[in-house]
């Protein structure tokens, strides 16, 4: 390990060549079998067919790397496998233009039943504040795409969350537990939020770097929670003003919320699995469709967005966050 505060290596941890995917979303339970090679999880994407092109509004360097034609595979990350994925991060910090994120949490308690519509930005910031400072993440999802064309996706399962003495939503965590979520698992081997802080910091994998764009969809809890994290579990701050300046303090200007961007899209549907299946994005090789899952498709939904909808040139959604600006 690095000293503290340090980052990681840049040097890939793993064979550049294309590898074999697994054949069964059983594969990747950390319980079925042992964690395979960083490469089985990071596989590389197809060279680029068009030349590099130099849109308006956004730095001057080439696109990032087309969606992958393959499934993208979910690492669900554990606390016996998080040392491992914690060394990888280093590599995809270094490389990363696009970063997704999602994240599951115990539902609303604070503002249920409200019209956001109705409520003014401030106002529905208040709501949020309110509810992701009383409770617990439960899943972060990630998803990168780098420089040199390849893709990886985590999915953290955190422990801190006890749905017998945490406030929580029941109705969440029902529809939480339909897709998969394993609360007593999530106590029993998960990673602390304290440990996925520090990693988070140290990586390098979020940071403001010129030139890496940080997406999400309906952003506006997943970017709150993710903030929490990354403070360590600080209350947010006081108004909305404060905490979109703390998201470009610790995020960069190109954060964007592929709500957002559909919302300007002819036909376009609602719902983040319903926009992946009008793009046809190749759906993530999960074993649950949870935080992990949520973020690849995060991530090729805005990458099809940005370059083929929007040529390039998205700057009219740089730091619009549906759910505070817009609902």
């Amino acid at each position: 390990m690095n000293p503290a505060g340090a980052f990681y290596s840049p040097a890939p941890p793993f064979a550049m060549a294309m590898p074999a995917l697994p054949h069964a979303p059983a594969a990747l339970h950390p319980t079925a079998v042992p964690m395979p090679a960083p490469a089985a999880f990071y596989p590389a994407a197809v060279p680029m067919q068009a030349p590099a092109v130099f849109y308006p509004g956004v730095p001057m360097q080439a696109p990032p790397p087309p969606p992958p034609p393959f499934r993208v595979p979910v690492n669900a990350v554990w606390a016996d496998n998080f040392d491992a994925v914690r060394r990888d991060m280093g590599y995809f910090a270094a490389h990363a233009r696009c970063v997704a994120v999602k994240v599951h949490y115990p539902g609303v308690i604070h503002g249920v039943g409200q019209d956001l519509g109705a409520l003014t930005a401030e106002k529905r910031y208040a709501v949020l504040k309110a509810n992701v400072d009383a409770l617990k993440p439960l899943q972060v999802g990630l998803a990168v795409a780098t420089d040199d064309g390849r893709f990886a996706s985590w999915e953290f399962n955190l422990s801190d969350f006890d749905p017998v003495a945490d406030p929580h939503a029941v109705q969440s965590l029902l529809h939480l537990g339909r897709r998969g979520l394993n609360y007593l698992e999530h106590r029993l081997r998960g990673v602390p939020m304290e440990e996925l802080t520090r990693a988070l910091r140290r990586s390098g994998l979020l940071s403001s770097r010129p030139g890496v764009s940080l997406v999400t969809h309906t952003g506006a809890y997943h970017l709150a929670y993710l903030m929490k994290v990354l403070n360590g579990g600080d209350p947010l701050p006081g108004d909305m003003a404060g905490f979109l300046g703390s998201v470009r303090r610790s995020l960069g200007e190109d954060v964007y919320d592929v709500a957002r961007m559909v919302a300007d899209c002819r036909d376009m549907p609602v719902g983040l699995e319903h926009i992946a299946g009008r793009l046809k994005l190749a759906p993530p090789l999960a074993l649950h469709p949870l935080a992990g899952a949520g973020s690849v498709l995060a991530l090729e939904a805005f990458i099809i967005l940005r370059y083929h909808q929007f040529r390039g040139d998205v700057t009219t959604y740089r730091g619009v966050v549906h759910g505070l600006q817009t609902v």
